[in-house]
């Protein structure tokens, strides 16, 4: 009778060779992932392009402007920023609510606040609009919140039926528009969202052709809340995505807003400006304060 011997020591070894390769896979695309995460950190680092600043002739007030959306986390950081402007006189909020940040506004006397609800009609709200030049949009909403129908109106409707408004009934000789859009849209996109944006930026642009409106689109990625009232999770997000320059404050939005209005001559209709052209613009705007 014959007995095979099992080679224990061969197979022990077999399994002991597995685990450093399962690790290595399981590694790889961490240890790749922290490789290019600090080299878009130190390209940033490195990247010294800047806005060149203004001369004091140009460097003029925008004294009034309409925001709308004031409310949102984009609006609120807008609004902060206008606030702080001391070239901005008056800022009328057309809003269905309204917010601390707003009430603090009226209460300095430099906010006129205007309660709206129907978003496709404007009539009764010309009054706030009619003299000013300038408007910065910043309403809508998260895609998780609505059905796509409703957030087609809220995104493309919406701003639509104002613009055709206020090019009726404005008095001025040259208005901007400059409406908050989002970073990886196309109209390809698989998403809704994704491709009503793009829609909305094209059917602003073509409305504005050929008039006196001017329509600049700003695409930011991640949008971070002001400072005092982002929470936790958003503030990880933001302080995640900042090194590599793919997040803006909603404030720095505002400011640079605000910047592009007084730099107006420098921009086309159908301008768009991704996140680090609106930080870039924001810090020149500091820089001029």
């Amino acid at each position: 009778m014959h007995f095979v011997a099992i080679p224990l020591r061969t197979t022990y070894s077999c399994q002991t060779m597995k685990l450093p390769r399962l690790r290595t896979i399981l590694l790889a695309p961490v240890v790749l992932f922290i490789a290019f995460y600090f080299i878009g950190v130190m390209a940033n680092l490195l990247d010294d392009r800047k806005v060149e600043p203004l001369s004091n002739a140009r460097s003029g007030s925008i004294e009034e402007i309409a925001v709308f959306g004031a409310s949102g986390t984009a609006g609120d950081g807008i609004l902060k920023a206008a606030l702080a402007d001391p070239g901005v006189n008056t800022i009328h909020v057309i809003t269905r609510r309204t917010t601390p940040r707003i009430e603090a506004g009226v209460a300095r006397g430099k906010v006129v606040m205007t309660k709206h609800t129907n978003y496709l009609d404007y009539s009764a709200v010309q009054d706030r609009f009619r003299d000013v030049r300038t408007v910065y949009w910043a309403l809508g909403t998260s895609s998780r919140n609505v059905d796509d129908e409703t957030y087609s109106v809220i995104h493309v409707d919406f701003p639509l039926q104002f613009v055709k408004e206020w090019l009726q009934v404005s008095r001025k000789p040259d208005i901007s528009f400059h409406y908050i859009s989002s970073s990886d849209i196309s109209e390809d996109s698989s998403m809704h969202w994704a491709r009503e944006k793009v829609r909305a930026e094209k059917e602003l642009f073509a409305l504005a052709d050929g008039t006196k409106l001017k329509v600049i689109a700003y695409r930011p990625d991640y949008i971070g809340p002001t400072e005092e009232e982002a929470h936790l999770g958003q503030e990880l997000l933001y302080w995640f995505f900042a090194p590599v320059r793919a997040a803006v404050r909603a404030q720095q939005i505002g400011e640079s807003m605000l910047e592009v209005t007084v730099r107006g001559d420098e921009f086309e209709n159908g301008d768009k400006l991704g996140t680090v052209s609106i930080l870039n613009y924001s810090d020149a705007y500091r820089n001029r304060q």
